[in-house]
């Protein structure tokens, strides 16, 4: 069984929980053209993006990669990453560790939580946000 939830500005579809798999779950995810989350680093979980639809730019560290439909990539723990949709906006499997499912449950739960309250949520899930949409990996160095 599948649920969904509004995460930021993504639709997130649960295809598979962590707790049923054994510690990994399977999320599908829709977000608008130009979609970035925060910049961060998760310290002990990976996350493998995997494009249904448009086009999805990940930073993972000093690389930049551009993935489009039937593409895949492996973001490793302690790497600071981020994505961005393309210009028609892009829909993704994520595969995660159960720490990223339960924040981003949490962060549903919350509506929309202003910066400082995502901060200290996703800390609390072992995300270490380290700067603002926008900020790519490149930058933390200057």
């Amino acid at each position: 069984m599948t649920d969904e939830v509004q995460f930021l500005d993504n639709r997130a579809r649960f295809h598979a929980a962590s707790a049923a798999t054994g510690g990994y779950a399977l999320i599908e995810s829709v977000a608008p053209a130009g979609s970035q989350p925060p910049l961060h680093v998760h310290r002990d979980e990976s996350e493998g993006f995997y494009v249904l639809e448009g086009e999805l730019t990940l930073w993972v560290g000093d690389a930049t990669h551009v993935l489009r439909p039937g593409e895949f990539l492996f973001a490793p723990p302690g790497v600071p990453h981020t994505i961005r949709t393309g210009d028609e906006g892009a829909r993704w499997l994520l595969v995660a560790g159960g720490r990223f499912e339960a924040f981003v449950r949490t962060v549903a739960s919350l509506g929309e939580p202003d910066p400082a309250e995502l901060t200290r949520v996703a800390a609390d899930h072992g995300i270490d946000i380290l700067g603002p949409p926008g900020m790519l990996p490149a930058e933390l160095a200057a």
